[in-house]
């Protein structure tokens, strides 16, 4: 086995690539690890281009292993791994999206980065896969503009940032910034944060950019010594009668296109069927590839709206750089059957959010590589059928941009959810995006929003969301000229530099994500835009909370009744009872959906139509602690010479003695005189001996008692009272 190692440091943190023939037939390959956790990742170009499609074939898996954590996991059925978890999903996409923008847009020929997480501890595998992927690649035959270095930043409250926080560190952050880039710029975002400050996030991107730096010059020193001749992927040259074609007959018409004042791509669209139509028609273009063409008109739109921006302060809507589309919020209407719901447009993006809510036991149980037995009790799921952008195709099943977008929405939300004491419920938002023209994930957190509003979720703060873009100049290595757009839309989205989706609420960001399609972007403009986010965020919190000012101060009559109690740790066992018979029986008697018991003795009632207020009393009366002076009704289970005993409670231990001496206010010879079982008396507890045993008085309860039952006085000597013969 060959084996060349390098290291170095990274937040104070041992960082060793291990390159080895182990997988000797892939392009390029390198085992990375990071404190003791472990990723392998590989890189492979294929031999054979297609020319069948007009996109650049790139593939990114992203690999759970449960050896990796030391466990064998899945379930008593299947105990390998199974389809990618959520996890796994956005694990794979942080690496998709960091690497895709520095390829040659032009290769067809299927590119497939596979990360492998070999090893796992109390290191995060995301920053550790895409510095891994930046090797793999770099160092292979396979033409990519890296290599590219990845970061993670954790900050608590007004303490420093930590470099690569461990998991348990992460759990105390209240502003996570994970960030990939090259050359002092970044190229991919990701931010949860407990409503941060836009200059603490500020200050993240300047330390995520350094620290980049010092992660590239290791890698360099490696590429150079290990790096291979990369192949040639020089862009085809263009047939002259492809570039005549378009200079005479589309290079005046692509700007009225472009900029035709419509908020679609409508224009663009049909002048792109015609140049497609042109084409086929043209004899010296009938073999040229139709993706070749499609891709040569797609850069021609995409230097029109740069061009317009940048040199003419155009856009393709004629909006402002900083003016939002038109606004509309709707809360609840939809249905009564929803517990909640909402409806959000921004232009041409139309959200609706249908809330659900129910109780602890239906909350989403995680068990992956990363997290075991965790409940989860609020999610975020994002639909995108394909009538939203005009489009037939397949429906059903998930796929990894539903996931992403989903994902998202849900870390812009977490940061206002309230905590199981607050509100007990388990919380499902659903966001349907039924028409798309620009951030479909966005306008999902505004909708979202409504709908938890309207269903009564007692949210910290309403919580918006934007996307902003970026429009660079032809040649801003010269001139530096940019144009930074808020709102972004239609050809902005799909031909703009970047897409930066921020939430938060008024007081701060609760999320973000980026993509761009370029090297990467200077930090000083991300500040700019994360300014102009904030703008238009707080014009969309109005429109927001114009519609709905706060939180409703009910939940929906449809949806469960949860209440909570609290037993001892030690009583868990007597509400389950042997075999779960005891809370089995309650369930079967009450009617309820469901009740949860935690090990601290929180326990969780979930009904409807008052079943959860009778189980709430059976459980009372189950832990109950008797204390003297309290009166009740019970029933005499047991006679005994020396008292009877009545049984006040559903407990075993909710039984207490009559002595024959508190059965009348005067002596009595006989208790079988006054008791049998099965009667119902009245009798106050008299005392909690020092061994737990309950003493009960009948005389003291109902004086009246002896007289009803005709006793008279014993004339016989009186008998002493001895505990110990009670059984």
């Amino acid at each position: 086995m060959q084996t060349k190692t390098f290291e170095t440091e990274v937040g104070g943190k041992k960082l060793i690539a291990e390159f080895t023939d182990l997988a000797e037939q892939a392009s390029g390959s390198v085992i990375l690890r990071y404190g003791n956790t472990a990723v392998l990742a590989t890189a492979v170009i294929s031999s054979k281009t297609r020319d069948d499609i007009d996109y650049f074939p790139l593939t990114v898996d992203y690999e759970e292993r449960f050896y990796a954590a030391g466990q064998i996991l899945g379930n008593r059925f299947m105990r390998r791994e199974g389809r990618p978890s959520d996890q796994a999903i956005l694990s794979g996409r942080v690496v998709d999206r960091t690497i895709r923008p520095l390829f040659p847009q032009h290769i067809r020929n299927e590119v497939q980065v596979v990360i492998t997480v070999l090893a796992l501890d109390e290191e995060d595998p995301d920053t550790i896969s895409v510095n891994a992927a930046s090797l793999a690649l770099a160092t292979s035959d396979i033409s990519w503009n890296g290599p590219v270095a990845s970061v993670r930043l954790g900050k608590k409250g007004s303490g420093d940032f930590i470099i690569n926080p461990t998991y348990a560190e992460r759990g105390e952050t209240t502003l996570d910034i994970l960030a990939c880039g090259k050359d002092s710029t970044i190229n991919m975002i990701e931010v949860a944060a407990k409503e941060a400050g836009e200059a603490d996030v500020a200050a993240g991107f300047a330390l995520a950019a350094a620290e980049h730096d010092k992660i590239l010059a290791w890698q360099h020193s490696i590429i150079k010594e290990l790096g291979k001749t990369k192949r040639d992927s020089s862009a085809p040259e263009l047939p002259t009668a492809l570039t005549e074609l378009y200079a005479a007959e589309f290079e005046t018409a692509m700007d009225a296109a472009v900029f035709c004042g419509k908020p679609n791509k409508d224009a663009i669209h049909e002048l792109a069927d015609r140049w497609s139509a042109r084409i086929k028609e043209t004899e010296a273009l009938k073999d040229f590839s139709k993706g070749a063409a499609k891709r040569f008109f797609e850069d021609k739109v995409d230097e029109s709206i740069h061009r317009g921006a940048v040199e003419h302060n155009k856009r393709a809507d004629n909006r402002a750089f900083d003016q939002l589309r038109p606004l509309f919020a709707k809360a609840g209407g939809v249905s009564p059957i929803l517990h909640g719901s909402g409806i959000f447009y921004r232009g041409g993006t139309h959200v609706f959010t249908a809330l659900t809510l129910g109780g602890p036991g239906d909350s989403q149980v995680v068990d992956t590589m990363e997290e075991h037995d965790i409940k989860k009790r609020f999610m975020h799921h994002y639909n995108f059928p394909p009538y939203s952008s005009g489009e037939t195709g397949r429906m059903g099943g998930i796929n990894r941009r539903a996931t992403g977008h989903g994902a998202l929405a849900e870390k812009a939300l977490s940061a206002v959810i309230p905590d199981a004491n607050t509100f007990p419920y388990t919380i499902r938002l659903v966001s349907e995006c039924l028409a798309s023209n620009g951030s479909t994930s966005m306008g999902s957190v505004c909708a979202s929003t409504l709908a938890l509003m309207d269903g009564g979720v007692p949210i910290k703060a309403p919580v918006a969301g934007i996307a902003m873009g970026l429009m660079l100049s032809l040649n801003y290595a010269q001139d530096k000229k940019y144009k930074v757009l808020t709102d972004i839309q239609g050809p902005e989205d799909e031909f703009g530099d970047m897409d930066f989706k921020v939430a938060g609420t008024k007081d701060g960001i609760t999320a973000i994500q980026m993509d761009i399609k370029l090297d990467g972007i200077p930090v000083e403009i991300l500040v700019e835009a994360l300014e102009g986010a904030k703008k238009a965020r707080l014009q969309i919190l109005d429109v927001i909370t114009n519609e709905i000012a706060a939180t409703r101060d009910h939940i929906s009559p449809r949806a469960p009744e949860i209440l909570t109690m609290h037993v001892r740790p030690d009583q868990i066992g007597l509400v389950i009872g042997g075999g779960g018979k005891t809370i089995n029986g309650i369930r079967d008697v009450t009617l309820v959906e469901d009740i949860t018991i935690e090990d601290d003795g929180s326990i969780f009632i979930t009904g409807k139509n008052g079943s959860a207020g009778k189980a709430k009393e059976m459980i009372e009366a189950l832990v109950k602690e008797y204390k003297a002076g309290e009166m009740y009704d019970g029933e005499v289970t047991r006679m005994m010479d020396f008292g009877a005993f009545v049984k006040i409670g559903p407990s075993k231990d909710a039984e207490g003695l009559v002595h024959v001496s508190e059965v009348a206010p005067f002596r009595i010879e006989k208790v079988g005189d006054a008791l049998k079982v099965g009667d119902r008396v009245r009798v106050m507890v008299k005392e909690i001996d020092e061994k737990g045993r309950i003493n009960l008085s009948i005389k003291a309860a109902d004086p009246e008692f002896a007289a009803r039952k005709g006793l008279v006085a014993s004339t016989a000597p009186a008998r002493p009272f001895t505990p110990h013969a009670r059984s």
